[in-house]
């Protein structure tokens, strides 16, 4: 490969849509490159490129794959190869600033991957923007998950495709727009309170103590769109420079550190520099924020991954052989288990599961709260994809070294075998000294209309006035493995809870 020009200031902003594996020790295989070189300064589009790329193997082109992205074995059967591509790809990345959404944990892993199977060198930056962490930190996860879809949605930029070149025009909109808002916010901190942090689709009436936010309380929000800082206490320099800058030593600093001092927050040319390219230190520091979480909140859910990622399944779309497990870093040198179906992590939706026993308030946490829990009546079909969970995970967990004593996920009592339930845990997060219900509640009427529950204070007697026996709910929640060094399991932690109205 060539060496780069000497002035390559331009930003890349790039994505790769990938096969989906779907059997343990299958890779990725790149289907489509795009990309887009920005100027630093305008963020104007000064040319593109993207190409389909033809696997060495078509039948790595699974049916799920196809439903991530769309692009079919007969789509690329014509396709160059990436060896055919490479030298562009190469010239288009070396030596210049990478942007992207998740980039660093997905994309670069990728490309240097597809570039090791050719034998030849990858391209290197000068440096990495990836939006994914840097808008989790400096948007403060107001638009939800962070995922590219939820962030398009929230600003009405419409659905994500999926496809390299849309998708990295979508990435550099979204960037805009969070970067104007940001802008707005940090100028007139005295205007923009609390209440401006409510996502748009919110519903704005309480359904159980009829108070508008205008009224007073504070609202029942998922935790990741919790305000995470005060504008008055955020750098008020312009929001595009929070993303990249160097000082003026040409070091980098520390980009997840709201407290560094910009020189000039107007000067983009700043983005010309070097850039950190790792994000280790972004990730520890996204993790010093103003909200506590409960301890029964997983710390599985900090960041989100692209499409292949936390997909959303309902148990008979698993294949049971498909589930696995895999250990992944954790704080401070430990590891956790990670559960994945066909090598991506999931979720569970379960439509109309009856509750079986109403909120417990049995147990509480370090601060005298309760750690919320209702019993419901899993189907057959969710069953057997617990158990197939539990049997990776245990397994896993004892080859690890692991002595705890395994809690089985699906409770079942002796003589009381087709009667088996399942707990589902509410978390709790902590805003300003302040609990609230970290899932999302809603409550779907006869009519089949569905608004979201906003609660004025954290109070389990109110919430299990909701949840009585007998009454049906839709469940989205994770599976999230535990290990507290006696006891061991997996915990399903709900993320939204829609009621249904008698």
């Amino acid at each position: 490969m060539g060496s780069p020009a000497e002035d390559r200031s331009e930003i890349v902003f790039f994505d790769v849509e990938t096969s989906v594996p779907t059997r343990p020790g299958q890779g990725f295989a790149i289907l489509e490159f795009g990309a887009i070189l920005v100027c630093p300064r305008k963020l104007t589009e000064l040319r593109n490129y993207s190409t389909l790329v033809r696997p060495a193997n078509l039948s790595v082109i699974s049916p799920l794959s196809e439903r991530c992205n769309g692009i079919t074995p007969d789509a690329v059967a014509s396709a160059p190869t990436f060896a055919d591509i490479a030298y562009a790809v190469y010239d288009l990345l070396h030596g210049r600033i990478w942007a992207g959404h998740n980039i660093l944990r997905f994309d670069c892993v990728r490309i240097r991957d597809a570039f090791a199977e050719i034998n030849q060198a990858p391209p290197e930056p000068k440096g990495t923007v990836d939006s994914l962490v840097l808008l989790t930190q400096k948007f403060g996860r107001r638009a939800g998950d962070m995922k590219m879809a939820t962030l398009a949605t929230y600003f009405g930029l419409g659905r994500q495709t999926h496809r390299s070149l849309d998708d990295v025009r979508m990435n550099l909109e979204v960037l805009k727009y969070c970067a104007t808002v940001l802008f707005l916010e940090s100028s007139l901190p005295d205007i923009f309170t609390t209440n401006c942090w409510i996502s748009p689709n919110a519903t704005t009436r309480s359904r159980v103590n009829g108070k508008s936010p205008s009224e007073g309380g504070l609202l029942n929000i998922n935790k990741d769109s919790v305000l995470l800082s005060s504008p008055a206490a955020e750098n008020k320099s312009h929001p595009i420079s929070y993303l990249t800058m160097s000082n003026a030593n040409g070091d980098v600093p520390n980009v997840a550190d709201p407290n560094t001092v910009q020189s000039d927050p107007f000067n983009l040319s700043a983005l010309e520099h070097e850039i950190t390219r790792e994000t280790v230190q972004s990730n520890v520091a996204m993790e010093r924020k103003p909200m506590q979480e409960s301890p029964d909140l997983s710390s599985s859910s900090s960041l989100s991954q692209p499409c292949s990622s936390s997909l959303v399944l309902v148990p008979d779309e698993i294949c049971i052989p498909s589930i696995d497990a895999s250990l992944v870093p954790c704080f401070r040198g430990s590891q956790r288990i990670e559960l994945l179906h066909e090598g991506y992590q999931f979720q569970l939706h379960c439509a109309s599961l009856k509750v079986r026993f109403g909120i417990n308030t049995k147990f509480v946490d370090n601060a005298g709260r309760p750690r919320l829990s209702l019993v419901v009546d899993p189907s057959p079909s969710l069953c057997n994809v617990l158990d197939a969970c539990d049997r990776v995970a245990q397994k896993l967990s004892s080859d690890s070294g692991s002595s705890s004593d395994w809690r089985p996920v699906v409770i079942r009592k002796e003589g009381f075998f087709n009667y088996p339930t399942v707990r589902l845990h509410i978390p709790t997060a902590v805003v300003a000294d302040v609990a609230i219900y970290a899932t999302e509640i809603y409550q779907r009427e006869s009519t089949g209309a569905v608004q979201r529950l906003l609660f004025s204070k954290f109070d389990a007697a109110e919430l299990g006035s909701l949840f009585m026996p007998g009454t049906f709910v839709d469940a989205f929640f994770s599976l999230d493995p535990y290990d507290f060094q006696q006891n061991a399991g997996i915990k399903l932690v709900c993320k939204k809870l829609i009621l249904h109205c008698k």
